[in-house]
């Protein structure tokens, strides 16, 4: 099986294009979601312990959270100390699914794939992009966004052009549904005939 790792700059439309590819038979592994799901269950206890008033209602408060890790790269450290392994296993449990399904490849949607040095844990990688402009236009139509926060967003991720030059693959979303369903097929008829690369 291919391990396809799916990434792209905030606004560029890497969730509909990892949508598009689950609507293709493909398995998905989506890390947002798995810490979404970690942080209402099995994080949460350890979490509060960690980060006292952090939680409430049986769940981790995100706000909250973020609030005292977020300028503090000690706290940050052992916030990632107590959640990666649980998204270690989760995306363990994933792949072992996949490959038992039989699927000739599967796709790992991580947002910082680059910045996390994901990229070696894949045997190719797919980078979502989009113009500029229309980057913009629908970061900036999301409820509480601002042009400040955006630019603090993009400071953090590594720039669309160096993305798209490490990239086996890209998939531009400027121009609607359609043309992105087409360069997905053509993809998985290329990445189901690669080799494998990862360790």
């Amino acid at each position: 099986m291919i391990i396809l790792g799916l990434t792209g700059s905030i606004g560029m439309g890497k969730s509909t294009t990892a949508k598009l590819f689950a609507e293709a038979g493909v398995p998905v592994y989506d890390a947002d979601a798995t810490v979404h799901k970690v942080y209402e269950g099995e994080a949460v206890s350890a979490i509060e312990a960690a980060f006292p008033g952090t939680t409430a209602g049986g769940k981790v408060d995100r706000q909250r959270l973020s609030a005292q890790v977020v300028h503090d790269p000690a706290a940050m450290k052992r916030l990632e100390q107590i959640v990666h392994p649980m998204l270690r296993a989760h995306h363990e449990e994933f792949l072992t699914q996949a490959e038992r399904s039989g699927a000739p490849v599967a796709v790992v949607d991580i947002p910082l794939l680059f910045e996390t040095g994901g990229e070696k844990r894949v045997d190719a990688v797919l980078v979502v992009t989009a113009t500029p402009e229309i980057q913009r236009e629908r970061i900036l139509a999301r409820d509480n966004m601002t042009a400040e926060k955006l630019d603090a967003i993009l400071a953090r991720q590594l720039p669309d052009a160096e993305k798209r030059r490490r990239a086996d693959f890209v998939v531009d979303t400027s121009y609607g549904l359609d043309p992105v369903r087409q360069r997905i097929r053509d993809i998985l008829d290329e990445a189901a005939r690669m080799p494998r690369r990862r360790p």
